[in-house]
């Protein structure tokens, strides 16, 4: 249950009439209902607001009575998925006494006066916050303690507080003060103003009502800042089908769901071969695309977001584009390419290794705007540089320089556009290169630019996560002699040589596969990397260490199917099961969510490549794969129904139960 508190401490304009005639303070609290609160109630100041707040259940929205502004802007505050405490900012000039806030990849790390932000402040806040559970206690702290932060009237300026001003903003404050992660809300398209007087209150909502409510919201869909080809072929329109989705009914999964029908029929298409089912393919690869962005809109539309919905679009993704890939490949193979299967795995795993990096980077730079401190070192150099360079080119956007920066990279819609088009033009084969091509071009150049700003940085971030859970380290590992030196991530790198250096064998030894005992020097190279499973994974380029596991556990199962002679189509099978583990790891990662119900019984990567060897050893070696990616499939989804349906039912039952059993009169 959400609880709206309107607090009118400090807050002159409360008493103020609207043009519908009630004060400001009663319309506020009536858009918050509007806007998805359960209960909305009033405090006259922050005690009261902390009382309430030491008896919340559920999350707390919080604003100040001197707000006007569309319905909207309260609705996406209240039902924002970025984190569980969210807070508005605007770009208004700081009234007095108003706090002045610095972002930094979304988050709020530092508020205040803007004197004390020395000139660094990126906005303003808007006198509304939503807060989370587990940050309820910080609140409730926070009003106490800027209750006795209060300035009294006519109190002389030397004894002035670091923040002083309305109620709201010394709360808010306050609670960024006690180092509580907070989100920024940037008011887009939409309006919110906060007022102090009769004019200023007429001219705000003359503000609000030059606005279609409904058309801002349907643009504001479409994310901001989103690539090139997904910008100029794909949002241009897909607001429209969006609109209509809406109207038919349909939510964001069921969209989901279409959109992974069209991959599938694409990928079916690319392997049936023949120029017209290649363009049929392309078509339908460019619609589901189109799809993939719609559920996204559709669910900032309709404001239906849950933690269900983002990790099916995660997994979504992955997998339609893993399953063109082996279509391409098997198209390939049929054209008469001995190699298309081989190329389709090297996409898969170059695209997941690509992945995990991307994911760890993007949370490197959280962790450095949360210890913004740490960030830096006196005398700058080539890291500080670079980084410099980097906020330059994305504050300039639009510009060739922006654009570029933003397509070099190839994303998801560069990456569905260059496959839809060498298909229809040339074929599956030419797209395979294509794909491999860019992306080894693409990991280079950020893998090296990456490398440089992580090591300027110099913040750690696995040490900040269960680094088991996201190395999937096993229970052989577990055991493994602890090895300090000479890091993990070297480890880690220095694992996955041995099964490359096979793989070069093997392709240069045309026909003749290494013999079944090379597996083992394999094996024991693959393990050294057991060595850091209790390392501290403090260093700078730490982040890498899960990366570098995924490409040495690939390129093992890759070998060992060589070696083994196994089918490539069942190699690639086996590779996308792991990555269909791994990626649910990630996904996880990103909401901070605990590790997959049945995660014990995948084995760890040892476990797993330790079983493989040995099938291989044995003369099973597609025996042993089958069998084992068919028990990870089936672990995989067995822990997907536990944590999103079983689970979730059973708990919702014992809370029912229990309320129900609370809610009993006695006998």
């Amino acid at each position: 249950m959400t609880l709206a508190i309107v607090l009118a401490a400090d807050a002159p304009a409360a008493s103020l009439p609207t043009r519908s005639g009630e004060p400001l303070a009663d319309r506020l609290a009536d858009q918050l209902r509007r806007a998805g609160a359960d209960e909305v109630r009033h405090a006259a100041d922050l005690d009261e607001l902390a009382s309430l707040v030491d008896a919340a259940t559920g999350p707390v929205l919080v604003t100040g009575a001197d707000l006007v502004a569309h319905t909207a802007v309260l609705r996406h505050l209240a039902t924002s998925p970025v984190g569980p405490t969210v807070a508005l900012v605007l770009t208004d000039p700081p009234g007095e006494g108003r706090t002045a806030v610095r972002e930094e990849r979304g988050q709020v790390v530092e508020a205040g006066p803007p004197e004390a932000l020395d000139g660094g402040a990126t906005g303003v806040f808007g006198g509304a916050l939503r807060v989370g559970v587990d940050h309820l206690p910080a609140l409730a702290a926070a009003a106490r303690a800027a209750t006795v932060a209060a300035v009294p009237a006519g109190a002389p300026s030397a004894a002035a507080p670091p923040v002083a001003g309305p109620a709201v903003d010394r709360l808010f404050a306050g609670l960024t003060g006690l180092g509580t992660l907070t989100f920024a809300q940037r008011v887009r398209l939409l309006v919110a103003h906060r007022v102090g007087d009769p004019a200023g209150l007429a001219a705000a909502e003359a503000a609000v009502a030059a606005v279609d409510e409904d058309r801002a919201e349907l643009r504001l869909s479409v994310k901001e800042r989103d690539d090139f080809f997904t910008t100029f072929f794909v949002s241009t329109w897909s607001p429209y089908v969006t609109k209509a989705s809406a109207k038919l009914g349909l939510g964001p999964t069921a969209v989901t769901m279409i959109s992974v029908a069209f991959a599938v029929a694409a990928a079916v298409l690319f392997g049936t071969g023949g120029r017209l089912a290649l363009v049929a393919g392309a078509v339908l690869l460019y619609l589901g695309f189109v799809l993939d962005c719609v559920d996204g809109q559709l669910a900032r539309y309709t404001r239906h977001f849950s933690a269900w919905g983002g990790w099916l679009d995660t997994m979504a993704d992955r997998a339609k584009e893993y399953v063109v890939y082996a279509g391409l490949g098997y198209g390939a193979t049929q054209a008469g390419f001995r190699y298309g299967w081989a190329l389709a795995i090297a996409a898969i795993t170059l695209q997941t290794v690509r992945h995990m990096t991307d994911t760890w980077y993007g949370v490197l730079h959280d962790e450095a705007a949360r210890r913004p401190k740490a960030v830096g070192t006196a005398g700058g150099g080539i890291g500080d540089r670079l980084n410099a360079a980097s906020n330059r080119v994305q504050a300039d956007t639009g510009s060739l320089s922006y654009w570029l920066k933003r397509t070099v990279v190839f994303p998801i819609g560069e990456r569905w556009a260059l496959i839809a088009i060498t298909v229809a033009l040339f074929g599956p084969l030419v797209s395979l290169y294509a794909v491999l091509g860019w992306g080894v071009l693409a990991f280079a150049y950020t893998g090296a630019l990456r490398t440089l700003r992580a090591r300027w940085m110099r913040v750690p971030v696995l040490d900040t996560v269960d680094a088991t859970l996201h190395r999937d380290d096993g229970p052989l590992a577990a055991r493994f002699p602890l090895a300090r030196r000479p890091g993990p991530l070297t480890l880690a790198v220095l694992a996955a040589l041995p099964a490359a250096i096979m793989l070069l064998v093997a392709l240069r030894g045309g026909e003749a596969a290494p013999p079944r005992w090379t597996v083992l020097l394999a094996l024991a190279g693959l393990l050294l990397a057991g060595g850091g499973a209790r390392a501290a994974h403090d260093g700078p380029l730490d982040w890498l260490v899960p990366a570098a596991l995924r490409a040495g556990e690939y390129l093992f199962a890759i070998a060992v199917g060589v070696v083994g002679g196994v089918p490539a189509w069942l190699v690639f099978g086996y590779v996308f099961v792991l990555t269909l583990h791994h990626y649910d790891l990630t996904a996880r990662l990103e909401k901070r969510q605990a590790a997959p119900p049945l995660h014990g019984g995948t084995l760890g990567w040892e476990g797993r490549s330790v079983l493989l060897a040995a099938a291989a050893i044995v003369g099973f070696a597609g025996i042993g794969m089958a069998t084992l990616g068919t028990y990870l499939l089936v672990v995989f989804v067995g822990s997907v129904a536990l944590a999103w349906v079983v689970l979730p039912a059973r708990a919702a039952r014992a809370s029912a139960g229990a309320v129900g059993a609370g809610g009993r009169s006695p006998g």
